[in-house]
């Protein structure tokens, strides 16, 4: 039986080589800052002749986070990841989170043993909404994990010193309604994968496969304008 991703010849850590997540994680901000400068023109350049100034950089922020729940096989995962981000334009959100994960997995090397592991780190994300009500995402991460292995029946257990891990998270969901800037607070619901590849990732199961992650959470705007914009 296939051993999880730190667990390998006598349970010694595996450590994976970086470079290909790092040039995703590059590729993301350079594409998050040319939303940046675009969502900075004026709504004049928009085309919004209702409005003759640019709205406030605080009115476009926003925090809130969510819940992350996922089981796949012989694998658990519960986490939690708050985010503060800022609405490039009335369809376009980017931002920083946070997170912490845990997961349990069983039957990793041998019938009843376990693996327990905390995870935490941070990263980027961007949300496209093509409509008010769905949304699609991508979320590049950097994660340390810690992990302890239980051998069968309760047996001797091992705790093995953190590693690094990156994901690419890709995926969309569903909203209660997004109104655009400094809107009304709404709720949401997604379902992600990690296509990243990296065999340390937390977000694969006893086997490596990738496990689809639900998150559902709450999006509040720091700072509401005065005036309203409807898509």
């Amino acid at each position: 039986m296939p051993g999880k991703y730190l667990i390998y010849n006598r349970y010694q850590i595996i450590r994976f080589n970086n470079r290909n997540m790092k040039r995703i994680l590059v590729l993301l901000s350079v594409v998050v800052i040319s939303f940046t400068s675009q969502g900075q023109r004026t709504p004049r350049e928009e085309g919004d002749d209702e409005e003759k100034v640019k709205t406030p950089f605080k009115e476009n922020l926003f925090t809130g986070g969510s819940v992350s729940l996922a089981f796949y096989s012989n694998t658990f995962l519960i986490g939690a990841s708050p985010v503060l981000g800022y609405s490039l334009t009335n369809w376009i959100d980017a931002g920083i989170v946070v997170n912490y994960n845990y997961t349990s997995y069983r039957d990793v090397n041998a019938f009843d043993d376990k693996l327990r592991q905390t995870q935490y780190g941070a990263g980027l994300f961007t949300k496209i909404y093509p409509v008010r009500f769905l949304f699609a995402q991508a979320q590049v991460e950097y994660n340390t994990i810690r992990q302890k292995y239980i051998l069968p029946g309760g047996g001797a257990t091992t705790k093995y010193p953190g590693v690094n891990a990156n994901s690419f998270l890709v995926g969309g969901g569903y909203t209660t309604g997004r109104e655009g800037k400094g809107g009304s607070p709404f709720y949401y619901l997604a379902v992600l994968f990690d296509v990243s590849g990296d065999e340390n990732s937390p977000y694969t199961d006893a086997y490596g496969r990738s496990i689809p992650i639900i998150r559902a959470g709450l999006q509040v705007p720091l700072f509401q304008g005065s005036g309203r914009r409807e898509r």
